[in-house]
């Protein structure tokens, strides 16, 4: 028997689409633009064709100042028709995002120790740039609860008091969260990255990645890794909401109130069903699975890592069976629950989405765009261990009636046809006029992306 191959045909854009990356774009000399004020139309020199998905390619607007690598050779990007994308700033290794109660946007840099804070311009002129933090232990998440800003570092997280464009007071309101300095862990720990928000009842709910790719003792440790934790307010106790959960890096809660989650999924899993090829790794199998996930959460909710894997094949086992991205099943993992006697994967409930395997989702958030409607935005990092690569973008799913649709790409085309990239979204958020702001670690920016009719 062989393993199945499979053409996943459900991304809005992605497929057919690198071809077209390296269309002229042009350069603004009118400065960054700002919330309320869109960058300069510019002029499309070449002809605007659809690709079979429907994406049109559009011109990276650059404003002066601003044109450093990537952007010192023109860059297109792949949209639905009518919406343009600018870049807002330069921010170099931007990851994460939210909006103060001032109006201005905090980016957090893990790699320096820093949350930079981003003050929109007047009249088009380029954001107001400065350092909010400094001298943190990693910082990624960053939440607000009125007037205290939430920042979840790699071992804690810590609370100020934002006021007057300052966050001041310092104190840790959750201590000893695993890292490479935790003493049981000697330095090995593959995602210490965190991220923080908000809940409706102002709990804390922080993601714990894995220790590494199959690491079953994650779910054993104290505080329990490749989980979400949840803080009620005034306490400083984790408690476990939802575990199995591998990296769950994106998390957002819904028009609905229910907690999300964005999940970079296992690399290199074998072939489970019964053949020649039972319990070997795969290439062409690994490169559709498992899918990541994007769930939602209750309390006590186990999306089954390391044990279980959401499967995506509709005839499971069978060579070119078509594949499913919604409502999926688990399936055990050979390596980790051959026998099943781990966990019962068929007592889990199915997974509500996903995005294709190694995709990378890392920054959610719920956002009504217009055109679109309601829906989760996520950054999408793009694969490193797959043959072609899944490639970066900015996916949008609808959400209608407590339902997640299909993933839609809302912008594409930072891979070109050989694999190489001039950018990796890590979040998109909405900001205060309508627009999604997009932060991107591999070009060192922030996009603003708009509706322009």
């Amino acid at each position: 028997m062989t393993a199945p191959r499979h053409a996943r045909a459900r991304r809005l854009g992605l497929a057919g689409a690198a071809a077209l990356l390296l269309l002229v774009s042009a350069c603004s000399s009118d400065g960054g633009s700002s919330p309320g004020s869109p960058p300069s139309p510019v002029a499309v020199t070449a002809p605007v064709a659809a690709t079979p998905d429907g994406l049109v390619q559009s011109p990276v607007t650059v404003p002066a100042g601003m044109g450093d690598a990537p952007f010192d050779s023109p860059r297109s990007v792949l949209t639905p028709p009518g919406w343009t994308v600018s870049v807002w700033a330069r921010v170099p290794k931007a990851r994460l995002e939210t909006w103060a109660p001032d109006g201005s946007l905090l980016v957090s840099l893990p790699g320096s120790g820093e949350v930079a804070r981003l003050v929109p311009g007047a009249n088009g002129a380029a954001p107001q740039q400065s350092t909010l933090l400094s001298g943190l232990t990693q910082p990624h998440g960053m939440a607000f609860d009125g007037g205290t800003l939430y920042v979840a570092e790699s071992d804690q997280i810590s609370a100020y008091d934002y006021a007057n464009g300052a966050a001041t007071n310092k104190r840790v309101v959750v201590p000893n969260l695993p890292d490479a300095k935790s003493p049981d862990l000697r330095g090995a720990y593959a995602h210490a990255l965190k991220t923080v928000v908000v809940g409706p009842d102002r709990s804390l709910y922080v993601s714990v990645g894995s220790t590494a790719n199959i690491s079953p003792q994650d779910r054993d440790a104290t505080p329990q890794r490749a989980a979400i934790l949840r803080v009620p307010p005034g306490s400083n106790t984790p408690e476990v909401f939802a575990r199995g959960v591998r990296n769950g890096t994106g998390l957002a809660f819904a028009p609905d109130g229910r907690l999300w989650t964005a999940v970079n999924n296992r690399d290199n899993i074998a072939y489970p069903w019964p053949g020649p090829q039972f319990g070997q790794v795969l290439p062409e199998y690994v490169n559709d699975h498992p899918p990541e996930e994007l769930a939602a959460l209750t309390p006590g909710r186990d999306l089954g890592w390391p044990y279980c894997n959401p499967e995506p094949d509709v005839r499971p086992g069978q060579a070119d069976s078509p594949m499913r991205n919604a409502d999926l099943p688990f399936t055990r993992d050979v390596e980790t629950n051959a026998d099943g006697s781990k966990l019962d994967c068929s007592t889990l409930p199915p997974l509500e989405q996903t995005f294709g395997a190694h995709s990378a989702p890392l920054g959610l958030a719920f956002a009504d765009l217009p055109g679109l409607g309601e829906g989760a935005v996520a950054g999408v990092h793009g694969s490193w261990n797959r043959t072609a690569p899944r490639a970066p973008e900015v996916s949008f799913f609808p959400w209608s009636g407590g339902r997640m649709g299909d993933q839609r790409t809302l912008v594409g085309g930072f891979q070109a046809p050989d694999g190489s990239r001039w950018g990796r979204p890590v979040a998109a958020v909405p900001g205060p006029d309508g627009a999604l702001y997009v932060s991107d670690d591999g070009a060192g920016a922030i996009y603003r992306v708009a509706r322009s009719n």
